[in-house]
């Protein structure tokens, strides 16, 4: 099964746990498994259209993903909020 790793503030909505491991075909499946696991995600990474929020950045393997991207059995995903500030 896929890893997926969560970062910054979206790793306590995920129940404090960096790390999950969620069977799916592509990117968006995986984030929809990540808030059927953890509700409190739910609207925090993906949006009501279905799409990955523009501050959000998801990588598969090493590369960015979108929410077509294909997620292979033994891939790991990273789930990365962006960081602004001054």
């Amino acid at each position: 099964m896929p890893l997926v790793c969560v970062h910054g503030p979206l790793r306590q909505l995920a129940g404090g746990a960096g790390e999950h491991q969620l069977q799916a075909a592509t990117v968006l499946e995986l984030l929809t498994e990540l808030e059927c696991a953890y509700p409190t995600l739910r609207g925090w990474i993906v949006d009501e259209r279905g799409l990955i929020r523009r501050h959000i950045n998801v990588f598969v393997n090493g590369e960015r993903g979108g929410e077509h991207t294909t997620v292979a059995a033994d891939a790991r995903v990273e789930i990365l909020p962006a960081i602004t500030g001054g």
